[in-house]
């Protein structure tokens, strides 16, 4: 599973459906994954604006954004930036980076905005957090109509087909002096990642859980919310999607 998703989180001694009691409010989330490429994503973020040519100081939503890096980048970029995130620990962190064109809120992806936005990104599989499709449904027609006329709207998704065929059922990643204990495998339409960690002498279990959702469901889904489909790629150069190399999944829609 990509090491750049925002994954759900599953305690073990609360429902599975309060995964917004995220575990990357916890900071072994972020030691876990204090390696990731930023350089990388703010390749795809320069190559992503050009692309849609969005206009200077465009409305911009970065939805699920987290701790709000890549919004402090695109706001450097010179957009009007939003970003969203249904963590409250991780907005409060963000709110540090706010400036007259940079804002952050807490918000659950699937309700709409009132305001509307040039252009809505939903990056590095932030999406399929959910037990169901129609929540899955919802935030996308929910993205819809937080679209301004001209609006353009980016899914970043992992190429599930690509995962798969990649997947380590078992790994161990020291960071920090930490050992985290790694399972990943399918079930049920769900790629799972079990982590198990000790630190000062407590024990630690924590899973993430993404729905296995792959460019056909993504078109279904699409077609029932009236969303139109324009552009397909497969990595952060917005190179071709092939759907058994290609490393992401990025739809781009309106």
């Amino acid at each position: 599973m990509s090491e750049e998703q925002k994954p759900t989180h599953i305690n073990q001694q609360q429902p599975t459906d309060s995964w917004f009691s995220s575990w990357f409010d916890t900071p072994y989330y972020h030691i876990l994954y204090k390696d990731r490429d930023y350089k990388e994503a703010q390749l795809f973020m320069d190559n992503l604006t050009h692309y849609l040519n969005l206009p200077e100081k465009a409305k911009v939503l970065d939805l699920a954004c987290g701790k709000g890096r890549h919004a402090i980048y695109l706001n450097q970029l010179g957009f009007d930036v939003i970003g969203a995130d249904l963590s409250e620990n991780s907005i409060a962190e963000a709110n540090k980076n706010s400036n007259d064109t940079l804002h952050f809120k807490v918000h659950d992806m699937r309700e709409p905005f009132e305001e509307k936005y040039d252009a809505i990104f939903n990056l590095f599989t932030s999406f399929g957090y959910f037990e169901n499709d129609e929540d899955n449904l919802k935030t996308l027609k929910a993205i819809k109509e937080s679209l301004s006329e001209y609006g353009f709207a980016v899914i970043d998704f992992m190429n599930v087909n690509q995962v798969l065929d990649t997947l380590v059922p078992d790994e161990v990643k020291t960071v920090d002096g930490i050992d985290f204990h790694l399972k990943r495998y399918l079930k049920e339409g769900h790629i799972y990642k079990e982590i198990d960690f000790e630190d000062q002498g407590r024990k630690f279990h924590f899973t993430e859980k993404v729905q296995a959702l792959t460019l056909e469901n993504f078109e279904a889904l699409m077609e029932e919310a009236g969303i139109y489909l324009l552009d397909i790629f497969g990595d952060y150069k917005l190179r071709k999607f092939h759907k058994t190399e290609s490393e992401r999944l990025i739809m781009i829609f309106k």
